[in-house]
């Protein structure tokens, strides 16, 4: 049994049921904006976000109407946000696949962004409960802000550790803890629980970003992305910010810079993603992982009793440790 299949084994007909009701969601009758909905839902990705939503419902209780609605509204809510951010950072490719905006162009991705966040807004209304559909908007704010300070990140010449995990952050830990909150909301446990859970979706999700980091200084079409695709868009993440921190070569400090001012090429780039390496970034954003796992799994000793939840979340753990895409 591959790690996916056995993390979604408590709860596989209900993530079925969640399935069906997303491709429904992505489903439009004709014209342009079925082509583009049926392109991005052509993708499909492994749909992490969802599971974790479910699996801590059903840790607390029973998964319901509450919690698919909520599931939905998260997961097209991060759908909507990829449409959009590939037009912000004028990406070609999303999951090694042509992006919207680069098969239709930047205003028919604008709109079909626009479009399956309103779908966001819809399903998150049939949950009937204040708390989510506030979670949800407040996540909506969280995940825009993110964006903007890393763009305003790239404007400026520090180099620090501290603004990096903000970005993260906001820009994907949010969703993780979101996704914990809801599920956890979505069965009625109570406030102690939902923190915990909370503490266990920040985790989660700042390992799964470190992880994603560290995947663009080693070049693979399975992710999706040439080496060094985020220095060319004037982004310095954690391997590269500690041997810049950890080292004295005014040269690297240099060639940072100019990523931050967009005028690096792809030599250059090269060059820095070899340093991050030979001084001890890549083990470095590892063992901050590692650090990550071990919040997380506090939250799985002291909650979790059932055994399969409990072999599902830490295969969960395992999996964003360890993948490779």
């Amino acid at each position: 049994m591959d790690s996916l299949t056995q993390i979604k084994c408590p709860i596989a007909l209900e993530f079925d049921e969640f399935e069906k009701r997303f491709n429904l969601a992505m489903t439009h009758r004709e014209g342009l904006l079925a082509s583009v909905l049926a392109h991005i839902n052509q993708r499909g990705g492994k749909r992490m976000r969802p599971i974790l939503t479910l699996l801590m419902a059903k840790n607390f209780g029973e998964i319901n109407e509450v919690t698919l609605n909520a599931s939905l509204a998260l997961e097209l809510l991060h759908t909507a946000t990829l449409v959009h951010d590939d037009v912000v950072d004028e990406s070609d490719e999303r999951r090694g696949q042509p992006s919207v905006n680069a098969s239709f162009n930047n205003k028919v991705a604008v709109l079909v962004g626009d479009y399956i966040l309103s779908t966001a807004l819809l399903h998150v209304s049939k949950t009937c409960n204040p708390l989510i559909v506030e979670n949800l908007s407040r996540l909506g704010q969280t995940l825009a802000s993110g964006e903007i300070l890393q763009l305003s990140n790239i404007k400026n010449n520090d180099f620090s550790e501290d603004d990096y995990y903000s970005v993260i952050h906001k820009k994907t830990a949010s969703l993780f803890e979101s996704c914990a909150i809801q599920g956890c909301l979505s069965v009625g446990a109570t406030a102690e629980q939902v923190e915990k859970a909370r503490k266990f979706g920040c985790a989660l999700g700042m390992m799964f970003q470190i992880r994603d980091d560290i995947f663009d200084y080693y070049d693979s079409r399975e992710i999706g992305k040439p080496t060094g695709n985020d220095m060319a868009e004037g982004k310095l993440t954690l391997p590269v910010l500690y041997a810049l921190n950890n080292s004295n070569y005014e040269s690297m400090v240099n060639l940072a810079k100019k990523v931050k001012a967009g005028t690096i090429n792809a030599d250059e780039i090269a060059v820095l993603v070899e340093f991050a390496k030979q001084y001890g970034g890549i083990a470095y954003a590892e063992q901050r992982m590692k650090d990550f796992y071990d919040e997380a799994m506090v939250f799985v000793d002291e909650c979790v009793k059932k055994a399969d939840l409990r072999q599902s979340l830490v295969t969960y753990l395992d999996y964003v440790m360890k993948r490779n895409y």
